[in-house]
């Protein structure tokens, strides 16, 4: 419940006025918006290929892939 609750109010905070969406949390005790979309990345990923998602985030981190010179649309 508590999760559903701060979920609507980013929401709410981000309609009312968009730029606090594109504020990077210092990493901490909350993940950076570019770790959070490696995270999502590589679960999503690893549901649709059965691999463990720790692999699928350690080679996101690594930046070793053939797309190197791309950043994430966050970064």
């Amino acid at each position: 419940m508590k999760l559903l609750n701060r979920v609507r109010k980013d929401y709410n905070r981000n309609v009312e006025n968009p730029i606090h969406s594109m504020n990077i949390q210092p990493a901490g005790t909350e993940m950076s918006l570019q770790m959070r979309i490696i995270r999502a990345v590589a679960s999503s990923t690893a549901i649709e290929t059965g691999q463990p998602v720790k692999e699928l985030e350690a080679f996101l981190k690594a930046q070793t892939s053939k797309f190197q010179q791309l950043s994430l649309a966050a970064a």
